[in-house]
This record gives structure tokens, C-alpha cells and sequence, in this order.
């Protein structure tokens, strides 16, 4: 790279906060540093905000550096502080199985790229390993004296919390005591100098610096991505149906692709340079055409691809991309698999039968595309009903037992954007 890594998580927006930039700066060109970024298990899966720290691993890496991640096997059974509420507190088999399931979530990002193009391949850590020795005395005389309680009170989900109803238990407050434990104990294991997170990890971050100085003596860094958010001021990552997550078992990649690619062109551009890893010119180019040309969707379409490619792999993105012509009549619906079909029907919507196969009409009517059966009746005869993409030109038609695809299923559409999915629970054997 001919860029300062600085330079280009700048360029891209991906820096909110950092200590001390000219150092930061200073230290990062005098050789390869370790720095590391955790994630905490609190759910089975990561989600799409986290993409945002692995563009940050990801740039680091290809500077050279060497990237540690970090599983929170011991801060995921406590959860970081949220604003509202107390997290619930998830036994911790399950969070020892979720910090299992994540670690195998990471190795796309980085281990892919290590070995691909031979850079520093990451080391996993788990901060269960150094915390759960740790005893009561060790934890208030070791760590616990060097925190001052005002300091603590001033983290902004604290404060947040201590003014409402809901206070705040010491289990939660003391969150932060263990996450700057994690930098002391990876500065003196791995040499880590730099710590990445999200804004609203600052707080955290600057307690694992101020940690280190104190006990170390040692000057370390931090730095910190924004909070994305939609143009309307939600939360990126949210859809009505709830998180995007990156496991295929809770999202599909299909829906993953959907998810970009139906992004809100202000969005879309906005978001463009954040999670694309193309060069700044191309990035300018293709919002610009984007602009020029919003129908398109040419920003959405790139982030779409991009992403999906890099969290699910070339086949699943095949498929995706597949799933979303055929369903809409620019491909043929006979060469998708059952489980990318299976994915994109369900999110499209449907209806399942138990029972005999009613007509074209009915079949219309059951899925939603149309209100009533005379209004079935005349899509049909006006040209607007499809079956697999075929026109149906006889709305009392039964369709046959050739007529279901992978999975046991049959795509009717209304017009050119209305698709639903029906389903039977079995298929007569050929």
C-alpha cells in the first residue's frame, strides 16, 4: 500500500476517535504493532454493525500489523452496560458455545487474506483464559484500585442508567474494570499497543490505556469507528424482521444480499466507503454514477456483491444473485438449489399445503397477491399472472406435479415485483 493506513481509515470514515494521532502515527510506521479488537458473545451470531471493526482489522492487517482478536468468553458473561436496561445474564455453556460459533465467523476476514496474500494471520484470544483465575482480593487490590468511581460514572451508558428507573447493578458497572484488564493482560502476552472498537467503546478504550500507564508505565493507542446510522436517523442493521446477522442460519445470504441491496440510495453512497474495499477512485466513480443515475442502484449493487462475497464466499453470492433473477423473470428458476430458493421464498413470503393443489386463481388468492378470486381472475386474463416465470393464461388450472421446483416449491408472481412462494409438505415421488 502507497497509503497511510491513517490516511485511508480516514478517507473512509472509519475514524471516530483516537488517542494521540501524530503518535499513533509515529508508532504504527516504526514497525509492525499487535493491536487487537474484541467482540463480546452475547448472542449466537455477530451481526452486520461489526462489519465496521473487521474493515478496521482488515486495513490494519494489509498495512502489515499484526491483528489479535479477541472472543470474550468471560465479558460476555456480563455484557457491556446498555443504556435502558440490564442485559440478561446467559449461562455460560451457552456463552462458551457462542464464543466457539463467533471464532469461526472471523476467519473470512482475516484468516483468508493471511494466507492468500501472506500477511500476519490473527491470533484468537479469550479473555476467559486471564479473568476466570482471577480471585476477589486480586480484582479489587490488582485492578479495582487503580479506577476512580467518578471517572466510571461519567461513561455515558452509566450515567444513562444510573438517572433512570432501572439503575445499574455492580455486575454491569464493573464491565469496563474487566475489558481494561484485557488490554494490560494482551500488552503484556502479545505486545499489544492498540485497541480498535466502536464509539461507544471509548470510554472502555481509554480505561485500557489509562491502565496501562498506570501499572506498565507503558504509552499504548487507541482509536475508534462511528456509529452508522440510516439516513433517518435508525439504526443500520435493523430491518422489521430484526438483526442482520452474518451466520447463514439466522440470515440467509440471500437476505443478506437483499439487505444492501435495497439500501436507501443516501444510504447506499453514505455507506459506500465504509464497507467497500475498492480503491478511492472507483469508490468516487460509483457514486457519482450513483447520483447520476439513482435507478441504477449501482451503489447498493456493489455493496451488495462485495459484502456478500466476502462473508459468504463466491458460491453463496452465485446463488443469491441467481435467486434474485429468477424470481423476478431474468433467470431461470430450475437452477437454483432447494436451499437458496427455500431462502429467498421465505423471504418473499408464501403459503404452505398440507392438503390437495387448488387452482392458479386460488393459489393467488391464498399468497396474498391478490384480495379475491375475481381479482385473480382478471390478472390472469389481463397478462399479469406468472407460474415459475411462465404466463398463466387459464386462471382454474391445477398445477401439476412437473410444475415444483428444489424444495417442493412453485413461484407465482404478480406483474413485475409481487413474488410469493408456495410450498407443499410432500412431494409425490417421480
Amino acid at each position: 500500500m502507497t497509503e497511510d493506513v491513517i490516511d485511508e481509515l480516514h478517507r473512509r470514515g472509519l475514524i471516530a476517535q483516537s488517542t494521540d494521532e501524530a503518535a499513533l502515527r509515529t508508532h504504527l510506521a516504526e514497525g509492525p504493532v499487535a493491536f487487537y479488537c474484541g467482540f463480546d458473545p452475547t448472542a449466537p451470531s455477530l451481526h452486520v454493525g461489526s462489519l465496521l471493526q473487521f474493515m478496521v482489522l482488515r486495513a490494519l492487517q494489509r498495512a502489515g500489523h499484526q491483528p489479535v482478536v479477541l472472543v470474550g468468553g468471560a465479558t460476555g458473561l456480563i455484557g457491556d452496560p446498555r443504556p435502558t436496561a440490564e442485559r440478561q445474564l446467559n449461562d455460560p455453556a451457552t456463552v462458551a458455545a457462542w464464543v466457539q460459533r463467533i471464532r469461526e465467523q472471523v476467519a473470512p476476514f482475516l484468516d483468508l487474506p493471511a494466507e492468500r496474500d501472506g500477511l500476519k494471520g490473527p491470533v484468537y484470544v479469550d479473555n476467559l483464559d486471564w479473568t476466570a483465575p482471577l480471585s476477589a482480593i486480586d480484582f479489587l487490590r490488582g485492578l479495582g484500585k487503580h479506577f476512580r468511581v467518578s471517572k466510571m460514572l461519567a461513561k455515558e451508558a452509566v450515567s444513562a442508567r444510573l438517572n433512570s428507573e432501572a439503575g445499574i447493578s455492580y455486575t454491569e458497572f464493573s464491565y469496563q474494570i474487566l475489558q481494561a484488564n484485557d488490554f494490560l493482560e494482551l500488552y503484556r502476552r502479545n505486545g499489544v499497543t492498540l485497541q480498535t472498537g466502536g464509539s461507544d467503546q471509548w470510554g472502555n478504550l481509554t480505561a485500557g490505556i489509562d491502565l496501562v500507564r498506570r501499572v506498565e508505565g507503558a504509552a499504548v493507542h487507541a482509536l475508534s469507528t462511528p456509529l452508522v446510522t440510516r439516513s433517518d436517523g435508525t439504526k443500520m442493521g435493523k430491518t422489521e424482521g430484526g438483526s442482520v446477522w452474518l451466520d447463514p442460519s439466522l440470515t440467509s445470504p440471500y437476505a443478506f444480499f437483499q439487505f444492501w441491496l435495497n439500501a436507501d440510495d443516501a444510504d447506499a453512497r453514505a455507506w459506500l466507503p465504509l464497507f467497500s474495499e475498492r480503491p478511492a477512485e472507483e469508490i468516487e466513480a460509483l457514486i457519482a454514477e450513483s447520483i447520476e443515475r439513482p435507478a441504477a442502484r449501482t451503489a447498493q449493487r456493489v455493496l451488495a456483491e462485495d459484502l456478500t462475497l466476502l462473508v459468504h464466499g463466491a458460491e453463496e453470492l452465485r446463488q443469491a444473485e441467481a435467486a434474485g433473477r429468477a424470481l423476478f423473470g431474468r433467470d431461470e428458476l430450475g437452477s437454483l438449489g432447494a436451499d437458496a430458493l427455500t431462502a429467498a421464498l421465505g423471504e418473499a413470503g408464501g403459503v404452505t399445503l398440507d392438503g390437495p393443489v387448488p387452482s392458479v386463481a386460488q393459489l393467488l388468492q391464498l399468497t396474498g397477491l391478490v384480495s379475491s378470486l375475481s381479482e385473480a381472475r382478471r390478472t390472469v386474463k389481463e397478462g399479469g399472472a406468472y407460474l415459475n416465470n411462465e404466463r398463466v393464461t387459464d386462471a382454474e388450472s391445477i398445477p401439476g406435479d412437473d410444475a415444483w421446483l428444489a424444495g417442493g416449491w412453485l413461484v407465482l408472481r404478480r406483474g413485475k415485483r409481487a413474488v410469493a412462494g408456495v410450498r407443499r409438505t410432500a412431494v409425490p415421488a417421480p
